[in-house]
């Protein structure tokens, strides 16, 4: 069955939770705060993970918001656990990264019922993202395993749209879905265009607007070149020649503020991985984040380089 992990600071609960999911066959860990919770993550990741809200040091949203924001645990499912039912409490839960939140008293039946659907969810996308066809989840993190046991050198390029939730919002999903296949058939076709050497390119697809690519460290600056540049006419052929030309559109930000935004572009973190400096891969997606984090500080489409 499946590895949870159980993060809450009352004792009666955390014991009950491990009782109800070990009768279902689960392999359950128990830890009491946040930062536990992270230190658990790190020494072994979770299938899926169960927060509660309140706990000291560290509440539960700042735990999901970590893991959510690293590529490589991004993926693992949250549900978040709390007293508080109101809407803005559940607005919050979701705006961290949590892919399901249920409120206190709940009767055990459903939370059940909820961890084996989200357990059901990530198995069936775990290995290829259902938009754009790509691998993503486990299979990409096999390939970076897989590098490091060769005890190759390799860059890790981890590419995201700029201002892609108000470019959603402004030209709907159906326009954002066609962004996101066509940029992974541009990554792909950019990976013949620089030239593959033997194949050894590697493109998937995290999640939502956040792409990776490996490759050789000497071809990753002359690759997300050609990303970008192939993105731009993705974006340009989504969007049509009025919004092409005003190359910026009008949307909501995250503070609810009505401004204008360019037209999404490309921001990449390219991480340069040497076996002798290795590791984990959630030392690796800490790293990427806080890189992307930076190069998206420096303005839309900036490529930052560093080593791992």
């Amino acid at each position: 069955m499946s590895y949870l992990l159980l993060a809450d600071d009352n004792e009666e609960m955390r014991l009950m939770l491990r009782d109800l999911f070990r009768s279902a066959g689960h392999e359950v860990t128990m830890v009491e705060d946040g930062h536990a919770a992270l230190s658990a993550i790190q020494a072994r990741e979770p299938d899926l993970v169960i927060l509660d809200h309140a706990m000291p040091g560290m509440n539960g949203f700042e735990v999901c918001r970590r893991v959510k924001t690293n590529p490589f645990t991004a993926r693992i499912p949250v549900l978040m656990l709390t007293a508080q039912s109101t809407v803005e409490s559940k607005v919050e839960g979701f705006a961290a990264g949590a892919d399901d939140y249920l409120a206190k008293p709940f009767d055990p039946r459903e939370l059940r019922a909820r961890v084996q659907a989200l357990l059901r969810l990530v198995q069936r996308e775990s290995d290829r993202n259902p938009t754009s066809g790509l691998p993503g989840g486990r299979a990409i993190d096999r390939e970076i395993q897989n590098r490091i046991e060769r005890s190759e050198s390799f860059a890790v390029c981890y590419l995201d749209l700029d201002y892609f939730k108000p470019f959603a919002d402004t030209f709907g999903f159906a326009i954002a879905d066609e962004v996101i296949r066509g940029l992974g058939a541009a990554i792909r076709e950019s990976s013949a265009t620089v030239g593959s050497e033997d194949g050894k390119d590697f493109v998937g697809h995290i999640g939502g607007d956040d792409f990776i690519i490996l490759t050789a460290p000497g071809r990753a600056e002359a690759f997300v070149a050609e990303c970008t540049s192939r993105a731009r006419r993705v974006i340009e052929r989504a969007v049509g020649d009025e919004a092409t030309k005003a190359g910026s559109f009008t949307g909501v930000d995250r503070e609810g503020q009505v401004r204008r935004f360019p037209l999404a572009r490309l921001s990449t973190a390219v991480l340069l991985v040497r076996p002798d400096g290795w590791v984990n891969l959630q030392h690796l997606g800490m790293r990427a984040a806080d890189v992307k984090r930076r190069a998206k500080q420096r303005g839309p489409g900036t490529v930052l380089v560093e080593i791992a």
